[in-house]
C-alpha cells in the first residue's frame, strides 16, 4: 500500500491516538524502560519502527494493544531540571493535515475544533500523561515527547500555544498544543510530565488550571497569567507593554479557586430551584442558585460546590448522572 493509502486508510483512528481515554495518578515506573524506545521517524510508513523493534507504534491499532504498557507511568527516579528545559517560543505555523477534523466523536460525545485560538481563555483541571504515551504519535502524527513543554485539547485548533497557570500557587509555563485529550468529561487539558512538573501538577496528578491562548502573531498582546498570592487568585491586568516573560505572579486579592460543578442553566427561576431542590434532596452537597448575564438574558446556573477536588468532582458528577440528569460541566471559581 503506498504511503497516501496508509493514511488515509487510518485516517478515522488518528483523533483516538495520543491521549485518548482516561487518565488518573500515574504510578511509579518499575519497567526496565526508563525512556520509550519506541514510535516512527516522520514520514515513515504506518507501523515502521525505530530503535527497538518490539516498540513499534501502528496507528491503525486500536487502543488496548497499540502501546507497550497497560497502564500510564512516570519515569522512575527524581523529576528533571524543568527549569533548565526551553519553552516553545509562539509562532505562526499552518494546520496541522491531521487531527483537526470538525466536528468528530470520542467516546459517544462530540467536539468542534475551534477556527482560531485567539481570545481562548478557560478555568478547569488539568492532567498529565507520561511513559505509556512517550515516542508515540500524538494525534496530529508528531512523537510525543514526555519531556517538553506540550500538551493535548480537545478543541483548540492543531498546533496552537497557550501559558498554562497552575491557580494553585501561581506558577505557569507556555505550552503548545500537538494532540487531542483529555477524554475525560471532568478535565480541561493533559500536560506532558515536564508541564505538570514545572508548574507543580506533578506528583498529585491534577490540579486547577487557567489556560489561555496565545496569539502568535502578536503573543506581547496575551494578557498576563493569573496571579496567586497566599492562596488568593485573581486575574491580572494587563502590562502596559504586554506579559512579563517571566510569567511570574503578580500581587493582587483575590479569592481561593474552588471546584463547581454546573448542572443547569435556566431562564425560568422555578425551573432552577427544582433543579437545587432535587440536588440538595440527594446530598450531594452545597448547591446554589448564581445569577448572571448571558447574550442579554438572565440566567440562572444551579451548581454543586465548591468540592475539595478533582476526585471528589468525578464522583459527585456521577451521582448526578445516575440520576437521570446530564454530566455537568466543571466551573473553576
Amino acid at each position: 500500500m503506498s504511503r497516501i493509502g496508509a493514511l488515509l486508510a487510518v485516517a478515522t483512528v488518528l483523533l483516538l491516538t495520543g491521549c485518548a481515554g482516561h487518565r488518573t495518578r500515574p504510578a511509579a515506573h518499575h519497567g526496565s524502560r526508563g525512556t520509550a524506545a519506541t514510535g516512527q521517524e516522520a514520514g515513515a510508513p504506518t507501523g515502521a519502527p525505530t530503535g527497538d523493534d518490539r516498540f513499534r507504534d501502528d496507528i491503525s491499532r486500536s487502543q488496548a494493544d497499540r502501546y507497550s504498557e497497560q497502564a500510564d507511568s512516570v519515569p522512575s527516579g527524581p523529576p528533571p531540571d524543568v527549569d533548565k528545559l526551553p519553552e516553545p517560543v509562539p509562532h505562526w505555523e499552518p494546520r496541522s493535515t491531521y487531527g483537526n477534523r470538525s466536528p468528530y466523536t470520542v467516546l459517544g460525545h462530540t467536539y468542534r475544533v475551534l477556527s482560531s485560538a485567539k481570545g481562548y481563555d478557560e478555568r478547569g483541571i488539568a492532567s498529565f500523561y507520561g511513559n505509556k504515551f512517550h515516542g508515540y504519535k500524538t494525534s496530529n502524527l508528531e512523537n510525543y515527547d514526555m519531556y517538553k513543554f506540550s500538551a493535548a485539547h480537545k478543541t483548540l485548533p492543531l498546533p496552537s500555544y497557550a501559558r498554562v497557570t497552575n491557580l494553585a500557587n501561581g506558577k505557569s509555563v507556555i505550552v503548545r498544543i500537538n494532540d487531542r485529550g483529555p477524554f475525560h468529561d471532568n478535565r480541561l487539558i493533559d500536560l506532558s510530565y515536564a508541564a505538570a512538573v514545572k508548574i507543580g501538577i506533578w506528583p498529585k496528578g491534577t490540579g486547577l488550571v487557567e489556560v489561555r491562548a496565545i496569539d502568535p502573531a502578536h503573543p506581547e498582546r496575551t494578557p498576563p497569567p493569573a496571579a496567586v498570592v497566599n492562596g488568593q487568585v485573581k486575574t491580572a491586568q494587563p502590562a502596559a507593554h504586554g506579559e512579563p516573560a517571566t510569567g511570574a505572579p503578580v500581587p493582587v486579592l483575590g479569592s481561593k479557586p474552588s471546584i463547581y460543578l454546573q448542572v443547569g442553566a435556566f431562564s425560568d427561576a422555578s425551573n432552577a430551584e427544582r433543579l437545587a431542590e432535587r440536588l440538595r434532596a440527594a446530598k450531594l452537597g452545597d448547591v446554589q442558585v448564581i445569577q448572571a448575564q448571558s447574550g442579554g438574558r438572565t440566567i440562572r446556573r444551579v451548581r454543586v460546590g465548591p468540592l475539595p477536588d478533582a476526585e471528589q468532582a468525578d464522583v459527585i458528577a456521577r451521582r448526578i448522572e445516575a440520576m437521570g440528569l446530564p454530566h455537568p460541566q466543571v466551573a473553576v471559581d
